[in-house]
């Protein structure tokens, strides 16, 4: 007779087959990992109930001197201000130009070698796509500056609702993002519809822009072949990343005013909200790979899910893809749209302080972290409204899971009896856990379960390798620890 502990690591692998995810958990939904237990992820309940005209891709939270506190979201048409109580406000700068709910995808023809591929067949890798619309915002001080994609222009609304935001004055147009840095410039990011120019205003002055002796205002060409994509604020340093490779801007005073350094190689990023800045740094998801900057050069993320997130994306749609930092759980997620979905559906989470992954579904725009306000807010894909996330344990009809990949428990032409599960005091809360084993690999699966795991529970089933299915119920908070099996040997098969 023998324990063996259900001791999987934190964390989901799902690169290689499901044999390589031996000893691992293989796929999940809706948990985590925190306090060295499993458990849910905290639901979600609906913040504003006004909805959007359309899908929401940029938000950004602040406060006003006064203390009232602000929402901002940008859709492909529009642009809203959400109090703190939840009432929206339509602030769409006049002549704002029409953008793109979804990316719009043209494929070519007429390329390689006579005779390859079928005649009247597009050549997706000739693809044109042209982006859905995005937005950038940032505060300059209590005012709101935001960015749309679709015209470039920079707008500050001053927080009155009866008036509209207005361009800023002398500011560049043709944008692709902007940010306000910590030394106070107002950046705009390929700047002027050049897709590798950096120009910044007046130190705390967003309408001055042409430099003169008497000012700070400035700016300088990346040396790169990319295009720049965003820029965020970390460790002292404007981090700007284009779609090839990754830059810093370092504050240095007159004349220069900026320097720019190249950091990275082959890191670019994969669309321009897909990355997350928390105290240790930034984090972004690239074409293949995950990247993080703290200082020094830029390092890729080694990532325990990349082969299965990757090969699910729907690349046309790519341009949706959004990150956003969860710092109370340490946690950086990735909404993404699916092969079969034209909107984000999916997720992938890093959990930075383990370094474990894991992966869902859920359809979410954008997001922004608590701290302006007491939880992560979301705008949903399903009904273009704000949400509250981290709140009860509400799911929307969903169910938290986890499977494990095969365990052993037998070796050769031993077979082990499986005859009890014994919790551990960490494991609390209605959960269940079913059983699937074989004898060998490419064996028929034999079902067992479920079995409530609150107490010790009699089993019977046999076999050299189980896999463990854990599912809490709908609605509630659980938890669980090392969980062990008594088995007994079952002789040779």
């Amino acid at each position: 007779m023998a324990l063996i502990p259900l001791d999987l690591p934190p964390g989901v692998y799902r690169n290689g087959t499901d044999l390589q995810s031996q000893g691992r958990w293989r796929d999940a939904n809706l948990v985590r990992w925190h306090d060295n237990t499993l458990r849910p992820i905290g639901g979600w309940r609906t913040r504003a109930d006004t909805a959007s005209a359309g899908q929401v891709r940029g938000l950004h939270a602040w406060g006003e001197n006064a203390g009232d506190r602000w929402i901002a979201a940008g859709s492909y048409n529009k642009l809203y201000a959400y109090s703190a109580s939840g009432t929206q406000f339509d602030i769409t700068p006049t002549g704002l130009t029409v953008g793109n709910e979804d990316a719009i995808q043209s494929a070519g023809f007429g390329d390689s070698f006579y005779g390859l591929e079928y005649y009247g067949v597009p050549r997706l890798e000739l693809s044109a796509v042209t982006p859905a619309t995005t937005w950038a915002m940032d505060s300059w001080g209590e005012y709101l500056v935001a960015c749309s994609s679709s015209d470039g222009k920079v707008y500050e609304w001053q927080l009155n609702t009866g008036v509209l935001p207005a361009a800023v004055a002398n500011a560049p147009v043709g944008n692709r993002s902007i940010l306000v840095t910590e030394e106070r410039f107002l950046m705009c990011l390929g700047a002027g519809g050049n897709p590798r120019l950096v120009q910044w205003s007046d130190r705390e002055n967003n309408t001055v822009w042409t430099p003169l002796a008497t000012n700070e205002a400035g700016s300088l060409e990346l040396q790169t072949e990319g295009s720049i994509e965003c820029g965020v604020r970390v460790q002292n340093q404007a981090l700007i990343l284009t779609n090839i490779d990754a830059h810093v801007a370092t504050y240095s005073g007159p004349p220069y005013v900026y320097g720019i350094e190249r950091i990275g190689t082959a890191c670019g990023i994969i669309s321009n909200n897909a990355i997350a800045v928390v105290d240790a740094g930034a984090v972004w998801m690239g074409a293949r790979s995950f990247y993080s900057y703290s200082g020094g050069a830029v390092t890729e993320v080694n990532c325990d899910v990349a082969d299965y997130v990757f090969s699910d994306i729907n690349v046309g749609q790519k341009s949706k893809i959004f990150a956003v930092a969860n710092a109370a759980f340490g946690e950086i997620w990735w909404f993404y749209p699916s092969g079969g979905s034209n909107e984000n559906d999916r997720y992938v989470v890093y959990n930075y302080n383990d370094n474990s992954w894991s992966i869902g579904s859920m359809p979410r725009t954008s997001g922004v972290d608590s701290g302006v306000f007491r939880f992560p807010i979301f705008t949903s894909a399903t009904d273009k409204k704000l949400y509250e996330q981290e709140v009860g344990f509400n799911y929307d009809g969903a169910e938290p899971f986890i499977e494990s990949g095969p365990i052993s428990i037998g070796n050769g032409e031993n077979v082990m009896s499986v005859v009890q599960m014994i919790p551990d005091e960490k494991t609390q809360g209605d959960v269940d856990a079913t059983f699937k084993t074989r004898f060998y690999p490419n064996d028929v699966e034999r079902t067992y379960g479920p079995y409530n795991m609150s107490n010790p529970t009699s089993l019977r089933f046999t076999g050299r390798q189980v896999r463990v299915r854990i599912e809490g119920a709908v609605n509630t908070d659980w938890r669980v620890g090392i969980n062990r099996l008594e088995v007994v040997a079952g002789g040779r098969r």
